[in-house]
């Protein structure tokens, strides 16, 4: 009789866990991806030739070829702290999409128990607590929901689409960092030049002023021609400490993103660094493949379309065995110690329903139209974030090609300058030129030389820029 009764118990048992299994799906299926339009998202004629190379592919180390800097950016990585919290959120992640696979599953304990009562008889003082009963337990319990209509697989799956999302962000703040350190690195560089360049310069005006009082004590110049030169000089040797102070401060802030105390950066020379004068970047598709941003969006998307039909789902009967406050049970239950493991003892309660929402006050069916709605904020959200992503592209592409242009117009003008240096000393000591000519050509040779740093710091800087905006520093 009771081998029957337990061979009852675990067939319906069985049952039910096929069904629970035979109903759940891969939490890793996230379905079809978002759909969105990217014909004309970067205004370049290279799509239209289906070129697919890009510099998104290449991985940082190669990119950036200086070894100083390729240092700082390894530094960076292992020790910035955005990079550490984004890696902490991934673990934050994990266990979230552990304990959400964990609801296929169905809870087991295992529990005993001794319940020993002793009362009196009540009749006139005799027989005080002399009347006793026993009531021992001994076995396990068990409760799961199965998963007929997908509702936790749903919910599994937007636990994981979250989980990608947050290994998603961690690229994004890796490709943050190494740009962020890239650009910082190249605009010290540039600054380690205008010092030195400006430097360079104040050894001539000092000569210029050494000529301009020979030539007043030989009477070819006035008085003003020597305190024109002075102010210039003056005005050249005061943006000494401004650059000085500029240096500081950017080494500083490379030390905060590299994760060190404040200090000094070992460092090359921006006159080593090469600019290109091609940037691949790809067909617009690519930018949803690799840009972390884009992927987020996505994968937010994706969440809340597994969100959206797990609300739908609560809409449906749900059919349960066992609940936390009730659940199935088999086991040993008696009186007696001495007897306690003895077949008859043997207990089982199994605890099973099947449940249809009718009235719950329009939560589940608002809950569905709020996750229908969120899911549609989020398709929007995906569809801008490439938008702001093929526009981003463009302008970065745009402009570098334009910097690109002054490039040789630049060293022209520098040229020009330099030779007007020339012949305006030459033509001031032959008593032909004033000393404002001399002074103006100085001052505008300056003026470019400082000017082409510029530029080639623009166009490194466009180059991280587009790198990062393609979606590369994640390999």
């Amino acid at each position: 009789m009771y081998n029957n009764k337990i061979c009852r118990f675990y067939i319906l048992l069985i049952a039910i866990i096929l069904i629970s299994f035979s109903s759940c799906h891969s939490y890793k299926n996230l379905g079809d991806a978002p759909q969105a339009e990217t014909n004309g998202l970067i205004r370049d004629s290279a799509q239209k030739n289906g070129d697919t190379t890009t510099i998104a592919d290449i991985p940082w180390k190669e990119y950036f070829t200086d070894q100083k800097l390729q240092a700082l950016i390894s530094e960076g990585l292992n020790k910035n702290y955005d990079m550490q919290i984004a890696m902490s959120r991934i673990t934050q992640s994990e266990v979230t999409l552990s304990m959400a696979r964990a609801a296929f599953q169905p809870t087991l304990g295992a529990g005993a128990s001794i319940d020993h009562t002793r009362h009196s008889s009540g009749n006139e003082g005799t027989k005080v607590l002399g009347y006793y009963t026993n009531v021992n337990y001994l076995g396990f319990s068990a409760s799961w929901e199965a998963d007929l209509w997908g509702k936790l697989s749903n919910q599994s799956k937007a636990k994981y689409a979250s989980y990608l999302s947050s290994v998603e962000y961690k690229n994004l703040i890796q490709t943050n960092i190494i740009s962020n350190i890239a650009k910082a690195y190249y605009n010290l560089l540039a600054l380690d030049e205008q010092l030195k360049i400006t430097k360079e310069t104040i050894i001539l005006l000092e000569k210029n002023v050494q000529t301009m009082s020979q030539l007043k004590e030989a009477g070819q110049q006035n008085a003003a021609a020597v305190e024109q030169s002075n102010a210039l000089l003056y005005s050249t040797q005061l943006s000494i400490p401004q650059i000085e102070s500029q240096i500081h401060i950017q080494e500083n802030t490379i030390c905060v993103l590299i994760g060190r105390m404040p200090g000094s950066i070992d460092r090359d020379s921006i006159r080593r660094q090469t600019v290109s004068e091609k940037l691949d970047y790809g067909v617009p598709a690519q930018l949803l493949a690799k840009r972390p941003d884009v992927k987020q969006a996505e994968l937010s998307f994706r969440s809340a379309y597994a969100l959206t039909k797990a609300a739908k789902a609560n809409l449906y009967p749900s059919l349960t065995i066992g609940s936390s406050t009730s659940p199935t049970s088999i086991g040993l239950a008696g009186g007696k110690l001495s007897t306690f493991f003895k077949p008859e003892n043997i207990a089982a309660e199994i605890v099973a329903g099947i449940a249809q929402p009718i009235f719950y006050k329009k939560q589940l069916s608002g809950n569905l139209k709020i996750a229908q709605a969120q899911q549609d904020d989020a398709l929007l959200t995906f569809k801008n974030t490439i938008l702001t992503a093929g526009q981003e592209v463009s302008n970065i592409l745009f402009s570098y090609k334009a910097s690109l242009s002054k490039n040789d117009l630049r060293n022209k003008q520098i040229s020009s300058l330099n030779n007007a240096v020339d012949y305006t000393q030459d033509l001031l000591l032959a008593g032909e030129a004033n000393y404002t000519e001399v002074l103006n050509a100085q001052q505008s040779l300056l003026s470019a030389q400082l000017n082409q740093i510029n530029d080639k710091l623009e166009q490194l800087t466009y180059g991280v820029n587009l790198y990062k905006a393609l979606g590369g520093g994640t390999k």
